[in-house]
């Protein structure tokens, strides 16, 4: 069990949240840049496919897909209309709720999630493994994150 972090430790830094702002848009960039050139996907539609494939029966709620995506539900809208124009998904309405509605993963967007995983894995290992290099503020922050992680059960 991880021991407890005092408030003094996780006081208000803005030095280190800059430096993770940082590294999350230098990261994003670059799996952004890696997904679309191999596979066509944007990190929003590679996250949607993501969700849906771990989700059981491959299918979302709209509203859940939203918040696992962190957008409103205008942008998860343009979202899935591209994803379907691609056949990645489709859209299915909700038996028990005519109002409510899916977004199911297709064979094609298994697929192509399932090519891009390597690519998101290395371009992320990568990315993370420079900025680790570069700074060893950031360093520590992963490492730690790191041992976090691996400390808590799935």
């Amino acid at each position: 069990m991880p021991s407890r972090v005092s408030p003094a430790e996780v006081a208000g830094d803005p030095q280190m949240w800059n430096r993770m702002l940082t590294l999350h848009a230098h990261v994003e960039t670059r799996l952004t840049a890696a997904l679309q050139r191999s596979h066509g996907l944007g990190l929003s539609e590679y996250r949607a496919l993501v969700f849906l494939g771990e989700a059981p029966g491959n299918e979302l709620r709209m509203q859940d897909l939203a918040a696992e995506l962190g957008l409103n539900q205008s942008s998860v809208t343009r979202l899935v209309t591209r994803l379907n124009a691609a056949d990645l998904t489709y859209r299915d309405l909700c038996p028990d709720d005519k109002r409510g509605v899916y977004t199911v993963l297709t064979d094609t967007g298994r697929t192509r999630y399932q090519q891009a995983v390597p690519t998101y894995d290395e371009t992320l290992t990568a990315a993370l493994a420079e900025a680790a290099e570069s700074d060893p503020v950031i360093a520590a922050i992963l490492t730690t994150a790191r041992k976090s992680t691996a400390a808590q059960p799935n």
